[in-house]
């Protein structure tokens, strides 16, 4: 998912959504004394949400939101990849790996009291699929019996969704998929109240109802939204909050003053980065800095239809003229730098991979060879908040040293988006604050939206407009290694992947980003308890409780 839209049309996720063995997040004091129940939380905002409806939202903001106002049949074990049950009670998969029965909870209910049975389990995945929702999730559900049909608009259900009785629910694939159970924990799998939905229509993400640990009580569009305990939660214990606000409008320095004094309890934004190395080498605030590793990497795109980009001797130059080291220290060592698509923790992860090292003498010769001896113009597409117009004016000057003349282009957020999924419009994209992060702890999540060629399309997200349908294939092959005894087999097929992508060098991988935030001390968390999933670097509010601190 992203630093912020759909697997063709992929929103704007800046953190996103699932874990890694290492999102690992850490300086969230775990408290001496035993959680409790009781009290309020407030997490600053500088934008508004746009939608609490999990089959639209997909964004880095709103996510972790609908991760405590929803269920969904599976989840993550807190801190970790591991997958466990959520609102199913238990799961069976057949030896065939097509299909999956899902056992419910008895008495799961949604926040208004309403019983939660398979019809929702149903009516919330088909809604997904439905094409008049429009869900940036929708191709997540691909692998699902009929999906195709119900994509074309010739069935209005989903044949592979079976309620096999009010607590049984089986999905059924058209071929075994290895990344089914993840999708099913993502928030596009979270089930929605269908008498709430369909009354409410496209309004619903005003109004959602889910079987969370909260429920949203208040909503004051560029004000506050309010989250209240659900009563009818089935996780017992939980959540320990009364209540979470998220104040909206403020921008991250003011948050950071008003948590310094007291008034806010999380910096949703973040540190900003003109306070960074003020807070974090403060010994009085280092308790209260939390440090996040998500799944995440920062590049720079290439369109691989414009010129001089459609040469991959330009491209590999590029790659060996970055200086990724050098812009990591520009942004105080918030990020490691990185020569490959995978960040490190993810499965398939090549730590033997040795990419494009930097060497201007040879991105010379291969700029020479290509016919741009005396050098070329391009532009270079960015998105206008610190520090990313600097990383872009560093990657500036370092293409000059092999004469690329680069003009930048600062815009945002939604315009760069917008001109990086139109064709022939924008030869460079910077990724920062809108780089890619894991929807879900695989491999394909890192190739299928962002370099595969059914997301090398107007609206999608493979800004480098790159498809080797080669590649394409080997790709295909991997997600069908879906038994036990494949992994490895799968693991060494993504490696194969990544490796032939960068050979093409569509992309320079600049760094894995590593995020900072600040707690104040009136709110606490066990570390291993306080994340949702690893990709999203706000928090598992359900899992954070007050304490007596000031």
């Amino acid at each position: 998912m992203l630093n912020s839209v759909p697997k063709s049309t992929r929103p704007v996720r800046r953190v996103a959504a699932v874990v890694v063995a290492a999102c690992l997040l850490t300086g969230f004091g775990a408290a001496a004394a035993a959680p409790k129940r009781g009290g309020t939380m407030t997490v600053s905002y500088q934008n508004d949400v746009s939608t609490l409806d999990p089959a639209i939202g997909y964004d880095w903001q709103n996510w972790p939101m609908m991760r405590v106002l929803f269920s969904r049949l599976l989840t993550y074990k807190p801190g970790t990849t591991d997958l466990t049950t959520d609102l199913a009670q238990s799961y069976t998969v057949s030896p065939d790996g097509k299909t999956y029965i899902f056992k419910l909870r008895p008495r799961a209910k949604f926040g208004n009291g309403d019983s939660l049975t398979a019809d929702a389990v149903k009516y919330s995945y088909e809604r997904v699929v439905d094409p008049k929702m429009a869900s940036p999730g929708q191709a997540f559900f691909h692998s699902i019996k009929g999906y195709d049909e119900m994509v074309a608009g010739k069935a209005t259900h989903l044949s592979g969704v079976t309620v096999v009785d009010p607590l049984t629910v089986k999905v059924e694939l058209s071929q075994p998929d290895a990344t089914i159970l993840q999708v099913l924990a993502m928030n596009f799998g979270d089930i929605v109240d269908p008498a709430v939905a369909k009354k409410y229509g496209k309004d619903f993400a005003r109004h959602p109802m889910g079987s969370g640990p909260f429920m949203l009580k208040e909503w004051v569009p560029g004000q506050k939204l309010v989250f209240v305990r659900n009563p009818y939660y089935f996780e017992k214990g939980l959540p320990y909050l009364d209540k979470v606000v998220f104040d909206i409008g403020q921008d991250p320095l003011v948050a950071l003053l008003r948590l310094q004094r007291g008034e806010v309890d999380l910096l949703g934004d973040g540190i900003p980065p003109a306070k960074f190395v003020e807070v974090t080498h403060n010994p009085k605030w280092k308790s209260q800095v939390v440090v996040g590793h998500p799944l995440e990497t920062s590049y720079l795109t290439m369109n691989t239809q414009m010129k001089p980009f459609d040469d991959v001797r330009v491209r590999r130059a590029v790659n060996m003229a970055v200086n990724k080291k050098h812009i990591v220290r520009l942004i105080n060592g918030r990020g490691h730098p990185t020569d490959q698509v995978l960040p490190p923790g993810m499965p398939g992860y090549d730590k033997n991979y040795k990419g494009y090292r930097y060497d201007l003498k040879k991105a010379k010769a291969l700029m020479k060879a290509a016919g741009y001896a005396n050098g070329v113009s391009t532009e270079l597409y960015v998105y206008n908040t610190d520090p990313n117009p600097r990383i872009a004016q560093a990657i500036q000057a370092d293409l000059g040293h092999i004469g690329i003349k680069v003009a930048l282009r600062s815009l945002g957020q939604a315009q760069v988006i917008s001109a990086g999924g139109t064709p022939k419009t924008a030869p460079m994209v910077w990724s920062g604050g809108m780089a890619w992060v894991d929807d879900f702890p695989d491999p394909s999540d890192f190739y299928g939206p962002i370099l595969g060629c059914g997301s090398a399309v107007k609206g999608g997200w493979n800004w480098a407009w790159y498809c080797n349908k080669d590649i394409d294939a080997l790709a295909a092959k991997a997600d069908t290694l879906a038994q036990p005894n494949e992994v490895q087999e799968r693991l060494a097929l993504w490696r194969k992947v990544f490796g032939a992508a960068m050979h093409d060098a569509p992309w320079v991988p600049v760094f894995n980003e590593v995020q900072y935030t600040m707690h104040s001390k009136r709110v606490a968390a066990d570390p291993a308890n306080a994340f949702s999933d690893p990709g999203v670097f706000p928090f598992n509010y359900a899992r954070i409780y007050a304490t007596d601190g000031k």
